[in-house]
């Protein structure tokens, strides 16, 4: 009876334990990223987490379709842009993979007046008519909860769709619906430039 007990009481810590590890990142040297330039630590906890879609490139779902996807947005953002790297600090595919993109504690680039104060999460794809996948959706979720653990987000974040804080269209109707559903996202109204 103890044995099994005990059986069932590592199954419960092994399954706790699993739910709430951070999501496995695909690593910018597994996507082929260039190197990056100057990088500005971020003042930690960030209060803010900022949700995007890339609109273009549209959805992948296998992993050489996004990590062509990141190269893509990556030259996008150094040689159109002129920005030190990729905008975002992650991102995530229809593959079910979260691909780092600046990773943890570093400034992004992808909202100014909040880029020195929040994590930058884009969905790759255009959600303006339809959702991400719900693999998708958690594993978004499962990121911001990391960023809780790891005391890179505060755990009192406000949760904003990029649309909130600049005139623009991302994260798309539909993502930015389902995210006015999530812990921690506010009505609130900031200066749009």
């Amino acid at each position: 009876m103890c044995r099994s007990i005990l059986t069932v009481l590592c199954l419960l810590i092994s399954v706790h334990l699993a739910m709430s590890a951070c999501p496995k990142l695909v690593s910018r040297s597994q996507w082929g990223a260039s190197s990056q330039g100057y990088r500005t630590p971020m003042r930690l906890p960030v209060p803010f987490v900022l949700i995007h879609h890339t609109y273009q490139p549209g959805f992948c779902n296998t992993s050489s379709s996004c990590m062509k996807s990141m190269r893509g947005m990556q030259n996008y953002h150094k040689n159109d842009r002129k920005w030190d790297d990729i905008g975002y600090h992650f991102c995530i595919g229809g593959t079910g993979q979260v691909y780092q993109g600046r990773g943890w504690d570093i400034e992004g680039v992808h909202s100014p007046n909040y880029n020195h104060r929040s994590v930058g999460i884009s969905f790759i794809g255009d959600f303006t008519n339809k959702l991400p996948t719900a693999k998708m959706l958690q594993l978004a979720k499962s990121l911001i909860n990391c960023g809780v653990k790891r005391n890179s987000i505060a755990a009192n974040y406000t949760l904003l769709g990029h649309r909130q804080v600049r005139i623009t269209d991302c994260p798309g109707n539909a993502l930015f619906k389902e995210i006015k559903t999530w812990p921690h996202w506010k009505n609130i109204k900031t200066t749009r430039i």
